[in-house]
């Protein structure tokens, strides 16, 4: 159970959230837990439903994105995040068994997303301190100035959410995937 009570429906939360909850709903069929928790603040939910919607419009791919969260959900020890983004990495961005693990182990067995992963996951271990060497990595393998500033945004924000459901203890609400070991 949730250590700050969960709206049990889009009703259930502030009037402000409401609109924002239904259109989350609108798009994937149903309304997470996660949302449904975050939209007790109005505010916060607004900020992370905008943060997430300019990043689907930039640079990376969804897969690519998917595969971010994935290696940042492992390395914070999120359940929560590597049960919700197994699954929609298996169904939305399809894909595979293999492709799901080498993400939480921190690669990717495509070459180009693998520098991607691999950045985000040292990212998330080292808190930001990179070196020159890991961004030029980065952007020798392809990935513009643009993307590599996605991709840091992406992990602050899965960074959040992680950290986000395992204080409050978010009830998992997809297929479980156990996190192996907390950083």
């Amino acid at each position: 159970m949730s250590r700050i009570p969960t709206p049990a429906t889009v009703q259930d939360a502030p009037a402000k959230s409401q609109p924002m909850l239904e259109a989350v709903g609108k798009q994937l069929g149903v309304v997470p837990n996660l949302f449904r928790l975050v939209a007790t603040s109005p505010a916060a939910l607004e900020g992370y439903l905008g943060v997430s919607g300019v990043l689907a419009k930039g640079g990376l791919s969804a897969a690519t994105r998917e595969r971010i969260a994935l290696a940042v959900a492992e390395v914070n020890g999120c359940s929560y995040c590597l049960s919700a983004h197994s699954y929609l990495a298996k169904n939305l961005a399809k894909l595979d068994e293999a492709e799901i693990k080498a993400n939480r182990d921190g690669h990717s067995n495509d070459a180009k997303a693998d520098v991607a992963v691999h950045f985000a996951a040292k990212l998330a271990h080292a808190r930001g301190h990179v070196s020159e060497a890991d961004v030029n990595a980065v952007k020798s393998a392809g990935y513009s100035d643009a993307q590599v500033i996605e991709i840091i945004l992406d992990v602050a924000l899965n960074t959040w959410t992680n950290y986000l459901n395992e204080a409050l203890k978010t009830e998992i609400d997809f297929p479980l995937v156990r996190a192996r070991d907390a950083a």
